[in-house]
Parts: C-alpha cells; structure tokens; sequence
C-alpha cells in the first residue's frame, strides 16, 4: 500500500482514533500517521490495509492545523475528549457549576460589567472628543487591575509607559480604534500593537485583554505559556511568535473558536469559558 505524506486515513478497526494524517511517505511496510483520537501511531501495512479519505470528506480542525506535539516527560498529545476529562476533575459540574464559577469566570465578568462601564464606545467617544486622554488612560489600568490575567510587571510596563501626555494620546486613540473601528480588525490589531511597541508595553496579554475583556463572546485572551502549552497538546499550531503579530493571534482565535465548537458537551457560553479551559487542560495545571 503507497500513502504520501498529508493523506487523510483512517484506521479500519480503530474508529475511535478517529481521522488521521500521513505524516511521511510511506516505505510500503509501514507508515507514521497522526489520529486526532490518539495521537501518532506507527501502521505496519503488513498486517492493516488503511482506508483513504477522499479530499472533500477529510477537513478537520486539527488536522487541518497540524503541528505533532514533541512528546517529553511534560507534554504529550491529548486527544479532545482526554482533554474534558482532565478538565472535569477539577471542575465535576463544568462550566456551570459553582466552583467554576468562584475560580475563574465570576471576577472575568464583573471585569467585562467594569469595562462596559468604563470604556464603552459612548463613554470613550466623549473623552476623546476633548482630548482628555489621560482619563481615556486611567480607566484603561482600572479595567486591566481589575483581574490577575495580566502579569503585575506587565500592569506596571503599561502604566510607565502612560506617563507622558504624547503616549496618553496614542494608547488612547488605538485602543478606542481597536475597540470600536469600523475597518478590518487586522489592521486596527497591527495599529494597536505598534503603539504598545512605543510605549513599551509590548506584551501579549496587554494586547489581546481589552478585546476579550469587552468583547468576551468574540475574542480569546493570549496568555503565552499557557496557550502554546494548551495548543501543544492539543496538536494544533498556533504559530506562536512572542512578537506581536497577526498571524499568531488569528492562529489562537481559530484555536478557540475550534474548541468552543467541539466543546458542545459542556455548552461553553463564552470565550471566559474556553480560556479557562485552556488554562486548567495545559500540563501542570492539576
């Protein structure tokens, strides 16, 4: 039997490994196939004849985007339902139950009810209109101290980096722009972080945390480690850059939004629930 590395497969008597990609050509004795249900396995084609999957019937997230976890003492690949399990050990009632909601989503929200209040388009707006960026600013690092999603260094960068009026007046046109532009957020996202460049506050949770934090249904917030360890195990390749840069943040959203769609067991509501989901499913967490 020939398969070429990027053939989709499946194996004929293991259905639960779901499907898989040829990750080399094969020798015609064996062959190295990645299976979103298990992970990589080594076929003899002695002994099992795979089935080919027809290009139109083969799509899959992962796959899709593959990136074969390095497998260590510390990280291994986690197929998705693993992955649920792990999470519901720590959290038995899921996103619903009441620890869930005391650990990690009641603060995001109360958060997000902050932000609304704050940095709303029609409070902004008004502001901006006169000029008075520093109050633009002000409300900003409110919103940001409101959670211990961004690192107290990083909270401090972004608070240096607000002292002169000159930065004041960028940070608060890009943020209002980000938040509420009417073009690509592409572009507005590339805007924003060359102003955080500027100012020295670089950072990716700095970057992506006023648009998960006003816009929690839409948006995932980057916490670096923990989203490439999440991603990892998960086999799905987030084109992680420590820079910031478009490429890694759309690479993370569909990460997300992959997960809040096969999530549907657990009913995620929100990008606060697949964040944390993240977080509690990346190695060391449990």
């Amino acid at each position: 039997m020939s398969l070429k590395k990027g053939d989709r497969v499946r194996h004929p008597i293991k259905a639960e490994w779901g499907l898989g990609e040829v990750l080399t050509d094969s020798n015609g004795e064996k062959v190295r196939v990645f299976f979103v249900g298990a992970g990589e396995k080594t076929i003899s084609l002695k002994h099992v004849t795979l089935d080919c999957i027809p290009k139109d019937e083969a799509a899959h997230p992962v796959l899709d985007n593959l990136r074969v976890p390095v497998e260590s003492g510390r990280i291994r690949y986690q197929s998705l339902p693993e992955s649920i399990e792990r999470f519901l050990e720590r959290f038995p009632q899921g996103f619903y139950g009441d620890r869930f909601a005391a650990e990690e989503r009641d603060y995001k929200v109360r958060a997000h009810q902050l932000a609304q209040d704050l940095l709303s388009k029609s409070e902004l707006a008004p502001l901006l209109s006169v000029n008075d960026c520093g109050e633009v600013c002000r409300r900003a690092l409110r919103v940001a101290n409101a959670t211990n999603l961004i690192f107290p260094n990083e909270k401090m960068a972004l608070k240096d980096g607000l002292e002169s009026p000159a930065h004041q007046q960028a940070f608060a046109t890009a943020l209002f722009d980000l938040l509420y532009g009417n073009d690509d957020l592409k572009p507005r996202f590339e805007r924003y972080a060359d102003i955080l460049e500027g100012i020295g506050a670089a950072k990716w949770t700095i970057a992506t945390y006023f648009l998960f934090i006003v816009y929690p249904e839409e948006y995932v917030f980057l916490k670096p480690t923990v989203t490439q360890n999440a991603a990892e195990i998960s086999g799905f390749a987030i084109n992680y850059r420590p820079d910031l840069n478009w490429l890694t943040y759309t690479s993370v959203l569909t990460f997300a939004n992959y997960l809040k769609a096969e999530l549907v067991r657990l009913s995620p509501r929100d990008m606060i629930d697949v964040q944390s989901f993240m977080w509690c499913i990346a190695p060391g967490k449990l």
